[in-house]
């Protein structure tokens, strides 16, 4: 069997480092049966498996190809090395599916731009730890990272700075080196299409109408005081914002989204969203006549009302909005009361992404019909050091409020970490900071609450994970596994 002989391969390659002459010879007897319409699989959920190892055979059935995948991980990661010529599988049955729905990897490529192969190593160990969701950051204040062909200069300026802060925030300190980097489209449709045969969706993220720094810088009439800017070399909230009242950056919105939607598969678009400053928009002429014009009677009914517009423009496309909780217009950067926020409604359509909030807040956003991925700072942001994060901590996060109804749990779709790069401008410390927290984070996607042992899932990592990222040069120091 053709895929059967490729499956032995991936394994053995990416496992053991083995050559295809070593795995011929090796893996001479034995069969392996993968089937994604056997009668067993009918009453599967989609990424549902059966993995079944007897002397004679090795059995993976799934509802659909994506369960058959989950269990060829599974077996890879049982598979042990017997000596230089033998491979040994543990008998053994397992049934297995997925907790959420949503487990995702998010990477801000915004801050600093990591390039393919960097992308396509991380696709791999979210592929292997069963993450199905990769949610790419590719704008922000410090940097565009996607080629837009209608609008040439996003890339041409707004993918350059002339150097970075250091340090930490408000350091006031620089480097002396210029960044850059973008993805053309031909690039990305490579990444999705890799992405795809590991069984990943790719979700892109545009931020707006704030973090729009580096899109102003190329296009001075985007931004609400239309003056000429450069792209920020200091991280942190930036003031610049889009001018939502003019015709003009809802054309250029429209446009950016048309080729964001021909380039990704993703039913699903990301669009930011957070940390909108207002100070811009109270001191136009032009955003407050807009604001009389349309009795809109708060700025956070005007960011509401621009959210609004876009959600509609990508629900007429068959596509969803999604973005993080500060469009929801309860809280926000501006230290307004919360009666005063916003009294216009969010569209019921949007997947609101929480990042901050207590569970309170998130049990409200249930309650009123939203659908919800849970990536609570406190536990999932992978750019904090491990004396804040600890791994076990990590571990301990669950995206379900033990507050939140019963019957209301099925709105919380899942649950992303996040990778935010203002203080990773290097491979080596991007993956200092992802593993082993990474596989915390995808067990905790994967796995009923009450299965979750904290001491099985350290012996696991010690027993494969941990022996797997030295392979390839990831070095697990004492800190990160505490």
């Amino acid at each position: 069997m053709s895929n059967e002989h490729n499956f032995q391969i991936q394994i053995a390659e990416k496992s053991f480092g083995w050559q295809e002459k070593e795995i011929k010879r090796k893996l001479q007897a034995g069969s392996i049966y993968l089937t994604a319409s056997s009668i067993d699989s009918d009453s599967m959920i989609n990424e549902e498996y059966r993995l079944k190892v007897d002397p004679k055979s090795i059995i993976a059935i799934g509802g659909t190809s994506a369960g058959v995948f989950y269990a060829i991980q599974s077996l890879q990661q049982i598979i042990k090395e017997q000596g230089p010529t033998k491979l040994k599988v543990p008998c053994v049955t397992i049934n297995d599916k997925p907790r959420f729905q949503w487990r995702a990897f998010m990477l801000d490529e915004g801050r600093y731009f990591k390039g393919e192969k960097v992308v396509k190593d991380l696709l791999d160990e979210m592929a292997l730890l069963k993450m199905n969701t990769f949610h790419w950051h590719l704008t922000d204040d410090q940097g565009w990272r996607i080629e837009i062909k209608k609008y040439p200069k996003l890339t041409e300026v707004g993918s350059k700075r002339k150097m970075s802060e250091i340090g930490y925030w408000l350091s006031n300190k620089f480097d002396s080196t210029e960044h850059s980097g973008y993805y053309t489209q031909d690039q990305i449709k490579d990444i999705i299409k890799y992405a795809a045969d590991r069984y990943i969706t790719i979700v892109p993220e545009i931020e707006m109408p704030g973090h729009a720094s580096a899109a102003i810088a190329s296009y001075p009439w985007l931004g609400s005081q239309d003056t000429l800017i450069e792209v920020p070399t200091r991280f942190g909230i930036q003031l610049n914002v889009y001018n939502v009242a003019s015709p003009r950056l809802n054309q250029f919105i429209h446009d950016v989204l048309d080729e964001i939607m021909r380039l990704f598969p993703s039913q699903i678009i990301h669009i930011g969203g957070d940390e909108v400053k207002y100070d811009q928009w109270k001191r136009s002429a032009e955003i407050n006549e807009y604001m009389k014009r349309n009795n809109i009677v708060s700025y956070a009914d005007l960011q509401i009302s621009f959210t609004n517009s876009i959600s509609n423009y990508l629900e007429q496309k068959n596509h969803r909005m999604m973005g993080w909780n500060e469009i929801l217009g309860w809280h926000n950067q501006n230290n307004d009361s919360l009666d005063a926020r916003a009294q216009q409604k969010l569209s019921s359509n949007v997947i609101i992404h929480f990042w901050t909030g207590d569970p309170q807040i998130i049990n409200r956003a249930v309650e009123k019909g939203y659908d919800v991925v849970n990536s609570y700072w406190e536990y999932t942001y992978l750019d904090y050091d491990y004396k804040t994060t600890p791994l076990q901590k990590a571990y301990s996060f669950d995206p379900i409020p033990d507050t939140l109804a019963v019957h209301l749990r099925s709105k919380i779709l899942g649950l992303g970490c996040q990778m935010w790069g203002e203080w990773i401008p290097t491979v080596q410390r991007m993956n200092y900071q992802v593993c082993p927290h990474i596989a915390a984070y995808a067990e905790t996607g994967w796995t009923e609450r009450s299965n979750k042992k904290y001491d099985r899932f350290r012996n696991s990592l010690s027993a494969y994970l941990i022996k797997y990222w030295r392979k390839r040069g990831i070095e697990i120091l004492p800190e990160q596994e505490q």
